[in-house]
């Protein structure tokens, strides 16, 4: 197993030229202030801080446009929701939402999920990570690049509460059982099902999602507790 030093190294996303709408562009330059943080800044984090309060942490790791995690965070008022995400589009977006329907439990971080967790999120903080789609890189060649891997299944571990959870979902077969096969190996956590979960009915169906299906995509979830 490599170090959680050597994951990072190898990031598992490309920042791509994307075009921000008008919209987009200003709920970005406008509203950042208010509800998220860059990464990258030398401060901490406080997520009690941060939300003003001290309820449960659930973070998502790469919510793209963010109509799950608005969805999510709207239902569940008592639990506090960190997304974290790299491209601006999706991240303009979600400030739009965080606005327009008086969000309160929804903040952003714009970075790189593993040096934000490394060195940002305090261990046994977390109630939860929330991983849905993330990129599958297909090609063999490119499987170094998937982010559900050890070590950085171990340092999601560390980051957990006893008694959290990581839940991903994947419409790629060969990545489900990659990561089923990567969370399964991980010391600290043990799955909820005998494999595959079964489908968590709290989770708001995505565009992306109804897409995979269109195209009859097997879609894949994993549950896996802090032991």
């Amino acid at each position: 197993m490599g170090s959680v030093t050597e994951a990072r190294a190898i990031k598992s996303f490309v920042l791509r030229s994307c075009r921000m709408s008008p919209a987009q562009k200003r709920s970005y330059e406008t509203l950042f202030p208010l509800y998220a943080v860059k990464g990258d800044e030398k401060r901490g984090i406080d997520c009690p801080s941060l939300f003003g309060n001290e309820n449960p942490l659930h973070i998502e790791i790469g919510f793209g446009m963010g109509r799950a995690t608005a969805g999510i965070a709207l239902k569940n008022p008592g639990i506090n929701y960190l997304g974290i995400e790299v491209h601006k589009p999706g991240i303009g977006r979600l400030l739009w939402d965080i606005e327009k329907k008086a969000i309160k439990n929804i903040r952003i971080i714009e970075g790189d999920a593993a040096e934000i967790l490394t060195n940002k999120i305090p261990d046994n903080s977390v109630s939860a990570f929330h991983i849905f789609f993330p990129d599958p890189w297909p090609k063999k060649r490119h499987h170094k690049r998937r982010l559900v891997k050890r070590p950085f299944t171990d340092l999601l571990a560390a980051k957990l509460l006893p008694g959290g959870y990581i839940y991903m979902v994947s419409d790629w077969d060969d990545y489900g059982n990659w990561a089923l096969r990567e969370l399964g190996s991980t010391p600290a956590l043990v799955n909820k099902y005998p494999a595959f979960s079964e489908l968590q009915q709290w989770r708001p169906e995505t565009e992306f999602e109804k897409k995979a299906r269109f195209k009859n995509h097997e879609i894949r979830e994993l549950f896996f507790l802090k032991g």
